[in-house]
């Protein structure tokens, strides 16, 4: 196996910015090459608030990746969340010219592309088109139909659909830092890429990403994604409610919760106290380590019943053997795996993306608040792969690209008209006029 290009993950949080540099190597492990952060201070809840604020946290991540890895970055892929994420079910059928000739991977991109033309509301587009089985002559189930035979071709689809204006807004954002933006991913979707095992998503399993402003969901069983959802809670809320719960700033209530949070009261103890300085010279706050629990646990509880909600909706619930995967920031927190599971009665573990990583990452890439950026560098290389193979189809002659290029990220040649071609054509006549 050969290394692959090099591909930029840019991670635009409500908490943080994180631009994670990668590759596939030889043995099929991502080597991480640099990374950088920032705080994010222009996204509230999954969605630019403030452009300039936002442009200036993602220059700051992209130099110190930059810096580190060595690597010119240009083209990044970026994640999208927020409140206006939603997801359905659809099909769709192809008409073979022959039966004769075996299903190629130019038809399936065919089929994937005319999902893209289906009818939405005012003010929303279809960000991404995930197939799910397909269909050939009436028989079902199968994942892989490449070369295979058949008349009509059908797949059913796993449609994802959000907000022009929000996905316009993190494109403007990416400009402005002077960077192309490659790809739009879906945040839960490179997540499960960093964190999820194959054998998971075959026996069934939910991704829960506890962010800074969302908590997003993305459910698979028999290898398939089956269902998404963002919900639009995560850790600010929790900390937002230590602040007011305990009088005290946001800066210290980030830390305690950081340091001393725990998600069930019952773990921790009355007598056991952290002191906050006073401001301006007032007497300082101590706060119990069970009262700080409680208010976490309280808030806590609220996202884990929404998670299982989602869980209940897709009716799937029963056929999830593997159980429940938090990751994200949010997932850190001392006991939420054990909140989870009493809540939900399903098994839980806490997703570190570190089973696909080289070894020599760095420990702090390890930490479930980067499963986002490892996942969009491991989903931008999928991705990338497979527009490869089918610009290949269509132009067999070409030469091969040769190693991937340690100066720089090149762009790839993008086979298919996407979503984000479609923002990109609004905002470039909006240019114009």
């Amino acid at each position: 196996m050969k290394a692959s290009e090099i591909i930029v993950g840019l991670d635009i949080g409500t908490t943080k910015i994180a631009c994670i540099v990668g590759r596939r190597n030889e043995f099929g492990k991502i080597e991480i090459l640099g990374h950088g952060r920032s705080e994010s201070f222009g996204v509230k809840r999954g969605i630019v608030a403030n452009i300039e604020e936002t442009v200036g946290s993602i220059k700051k991540a992209v130099e110190e990746a930059s810096v580190k890895s060595h690597v010119d970055i240009k083209y990044v892929n970026v994640g999208i969340a927020g409140q206006h994420i939603k997801s359905l079910q659809h099909r769709g059928s192809l008409i073979r010219e022959t039966s004769d000739k075996e299903i190629n991977q130019l038809e399936l991109e065919k089929l994937t592309n005319d999902m893209y033309k289906l009818n939405m509301h005012a003010g929303e587009e279809i960000i991404d088109v995930i197939p799910q089985e397909y269909v050939i002559d009436g028989e079902q189930g199968i994942k892989k139909p490449i070369g295979m035979n058949g008349s009509k071709l059908e797949a059913n689809f796993h449609v994802i659909i959000g907000q022009t204006a929000a996905a316009k807004n993190i494109l403007k954002c990416v400009k402005r830092a002077e960077l192309e933006m490659v790809d739009l991913i879906l945040e839960p979707i490179a997540s499960a890429e960093a964190v999820l095992s194959d054998e998971e998503k075959e026996a069934g399993v939910v991704l829960v990403d506890i962010g800074g402003g969302t908590t997003d969901i993305a459910i698979f069983h028999d290898r398939i994604i089956r269902h998404t959802a963002v919900i639009p809670f995560g850790g600010d809320v929790i900390t937002e409610d230590i602040r007011e719960g305990c009088t005290i700033i946001k800066r210290h209530a980030e830390e305690v919760k950081i340091k001393f949070g725990s998600a069930l009261a019952s773990e921790n103890r009355d007598d056991e106290v952290v002191s906050i300085p006073g401001i301006r010279g007032r007497q300082p706050k101590e706060i119990s380590f069970r009262n700080l629990a409680s208010i976490i646990q309280a808030r806590m509880e609220e996202i884990i019943e929404h998670v299982y909600y989602e869980i209940k909706n897709s009716g799937l619930e029963r056929k999830l053997i593997a159980g429940i995967v938090l990751t994200g920031g949010g997932a850190q927190l001392k006991h939420v795996d054990q909140l989870a599971q009493f809540i939900t009665g399903m098994d839980v573990r806490i997703g570190y993306p570190n089973e696909h990583l080289a070894s020599g990452t760095p420990d702090e890439l390890a930490s479930p608040m980067y499963a986002t950026g490892i996942g969009l560098v491991i989903e931008g290389i999928s991705r990338h792969l497979r527009e490869e193979e089918v610009d290949r189809m269509k132009s067999p002659n070409a030469p091969k690209s040769g190693k991937a290029d340690k100066e720089q990220n090149k762009k790839p040649v993008k086979p298919r008209p996407s979503y984000l071609d479609i923002i990109k054509g609004i905002f470039d006549r909006e240019l114009l006029e």
